[in-house]
Formats: structure tokens, C-alpha cells, sequence
């Protein structure tokens, strides 16, 4: 008999920001990281043979929580990946609501009906992944196991492997929490689940002492959608800093909740603004997501905040990963965030 430990990677940065992934390379969050922590220490002691792992950074950062401490070598494969989403790869899913609404309700709840140019069906996707995770099992007769793929996939091997269809999956099976685990057996024959999404390595006083008390928003939860400011009124009362770069305005649905300036070849965030009423919901994190992609897309690895004494953004930026530094000028704080990939893994 073969045992499979099969484990969703830890929180991504698309899971935070509410950006679709699917195939889109993103790094995991700082909570990620404390995530994978928490699955190395449900694992320890227990006996691992091999580590496979979807060859994105998001499961292969995951699945180091099992390989690095056993000194093993994953194993990447492509056939793990998560479900390609096409156009909508890159893109929040506000914008994605917006644009296309009964698409998005389709790929959470109606599997069987779901398809867009470039994508992958969720059919095709089943197919792969349950004949990645077969072979897997194949070539390791009697061995333990740890599978890392992506919560869109593993949701429709687990749901296929109980009898559950594509049209039902919606409905019937969720997506298990991010890290979380489900046991496999194969018998040379076929896979069996034995149970499925287990989270209890997230309910640990090791792991809780690190949660922060702000609301987070998951699953398909849609958040905002964004465009650049070209000569509109400023809907906030008030100007950003001169000079170059870009500014956003974020939108719930069709009203605007925000904005953001920014410098993307420097990574500068200038000037960032919440509409009072809309605050305490999430969004700030959102607008950090877009800054994060415009940086990186130039080739930049890091964030910068110039703030004045006692502002009161300050908590906010803390609270996102950003550290003080030195360098900043007089009366003003230097606050950094790294947004690279750690070329180790």
C-alpha cells in the first residue's frame, strides 16, 4: 500500500490580494510562511520517502517545509500545476466579476459548464492531476508520500475519487484551507481518500500566537477591481505628492474606495488613501497586491513608504510585512517590504 500525504500550498499572495493565479508565478505571504512552519511541525517524526511538489514557487516554497528538514530533493512536475485560467490569470477578481459574472459563478459552483478562451477546462485539469498522482503512487510502491498541488486541483481529485461529479463538486466538495491535508492510499489499483482538508496543524496555540486580528478575505470572495487615473477628479478631497509614476483608483463594484500612487520602477508607494467608510475592510491590502505586481513587473524586488512622524498609517504597513529601516530622510521613515523569490527554492 502505498501513503500519500496530499497538501495545498501555503497562502499565496493571490489569496491575499484577491488576484487569480491559476498558473501565474506568486510568492506566499508572510502568514504563508508562519503556515509552513506550522506543516513542518504536524510533520516531524512522521516518515516521508519522497517530496513531489507543482513546479510554481507558491508549492515548491510549501513543500520545503518537508523536503529541507529531511534533506531530500523534490521532485517537480507540471502535471501538479494549478488549473490555467487564461485571460483571467494576473487579473483581480473584482475585475473578473465585473466583466464576467455568470463565468465566475460558474467556476466556483457549476465545474461542468466552466470554460473561457485559453483556459484549461476543469474536466482536462481532473484528468491530469489524477494521472499525475496515479503515476506518482506507481513508481512508489509501499512508500510514504508528500504531494503538493493547488486548491482548485486537489479539489476535483478529491471530489472525482469519491463519486462526486464535476456539476456537484460546487456544492459538495470544498476547497480545503490553504496547507491544508488530505491521506491518500493506493493498492496498485486505484486511489482512495481516507480523509481530506485537515487543518489542525493551524489550530495550534504555536500558530494562533502569530495571528493578527483583521479581517481577511478568502475563497472567491471578489474585493476590487482597478484602473489608472488619466485626468479625473480626485475623489478623495485631496492630491497626491507631485511628480511622476502611476496612480490607481480601486472600485467596489462601480463606485471608488480608493487610491494609490506609486512609482513601479522603484517600488515607491508615494501616496496610498482608503475612503473613510470603506476602511477596516481589507482594501489597503488589496491596493499593497497591485503594487506588488507593478513593482515586479519592472524587474523590482522590493517596496518602499516614506512616513511622516506619527502617522497613522504606520500600523497598517506593520501589519503587511513592511519593517523600518534607515536611509529615509529627516522627519520621514523609511519603511521596506521584500516582494522577491527566495533563489533557494
Amino acid at each position: 500500500m502505498t501513503t500519500i500525504y496530499l497538501i495545498r500550498h501555503a497562502e499565496a499572495e493571490g489569496n491575499l490580494y484577491r488576484i487569480a493565479q491559476g498558473q501565474h508565478d506568486s510568492n506566499l505571504t508572510d502568514r504563508g510562511w508562519r503556515q509552513v512552519q506550522a506543516l513542518e511541525r504536524r510533520f516531524a517524526g512522521v516518515s516521508i520517502d519522497a517530496v513531489y511538489s507543482s513546479d510554481l514557487y507558491r508549492t515548491r516554497a510549501t513543500a520545503s517545509a518537508l523536503y529541507k528538514p529531511r534533506g531530500l530533493t523534490p521532485i517537480l512536475r507540471q502535471d501538479l500545476r494549478e488549473i490555467c485560467v487564461g485571460d483571467w490569470e494576473g487579473r483581480t477578481w473584482g475585475d473578473i466579476l465585473r466583466r464576467t459574472p455568470q463565468a465566475m459563478e460558474d467556476f466556483g459552483k457549476r465545474m461542468d459548464r466552466w470554460s473561457i478562451p485559453g483556459a484549461e477546462t476543469p474536466a482536462q485539469v481532473l484528468k491530469r492531476i489524477q494521472a499525475a498522482v496515479e503515476d506518482i503512487a506507481a513508481q512508489n510502491p509501499g512508500k510514504t508520500l508528500a504531494v503538493f498541488s493547488h486548491g482548485y486541483a486537489i479539489r476535483l481529485l478529491l471530489a472525482s475519487l469519491q463519486g462526486i461529479s464535476l456539476a456537484e463538486t460546487g456544492e459538495k466538495s470544498p476547497t480545503g484551507d490553504n496547507t491544508a491535508v488530505s491521506l491518500l492510499e493506493w493498492d496498485g489499483a486505484a486511489l482512495r481518500v481516507i480523509w481530506q482538508n485537515d487543518n489542525s496543524h493551524l489550530k495550534t496555540p504555536e500558530f494562533l500566537a502569530g495571528e493578527k486580528a483583521v479581517r481577511r478575505a478568502y475563497a472567491l470572495e471578489p474585493g476590487l477591481w482597478f484602473r489608472p487615473l488619466e485626468g479625473e477628479a480626485l475623489p478623495l478631497g485631496q492630491e497626491p505628492a507631485s511628480g511622476g509614476g502611476l496612480t490607481l483608483t480601486g472600485y467596489l463594484g462601480e463606485e471608488a474606495v480608493g487610491l494609490l500612487r506609486m512609482e513601479p520602477e522603484t517600488g515607491r508607494i508615494i501616496w496610498l488613501c482608503i475612503r473613510p467608510d470603506c476602511q477596516r475592510r481589507g482594501f489597503g491590502t488589496q491596493f499593497l497586491g497591485q503594487a506588488v505586481q507593478y513593482t515586479r513587473a519592472q524587474g523590482g524586488a522590493e517596496l518602499s513608504a516614506l512616513l511622516p512622524p506619527d502617522s497613522p498609517a504606520r500600523p497598517f504597513f506593520l501589519d503587511c510585512g513592511f519593517t523600518p529601516a534607515n536611509g529615509g530622510p529627516e522627519g520621514r521613515e523609511l519603511l521596506l517590504k521584500r516582494i522577491g523569490f527566495d533563489p533557494d527554492i
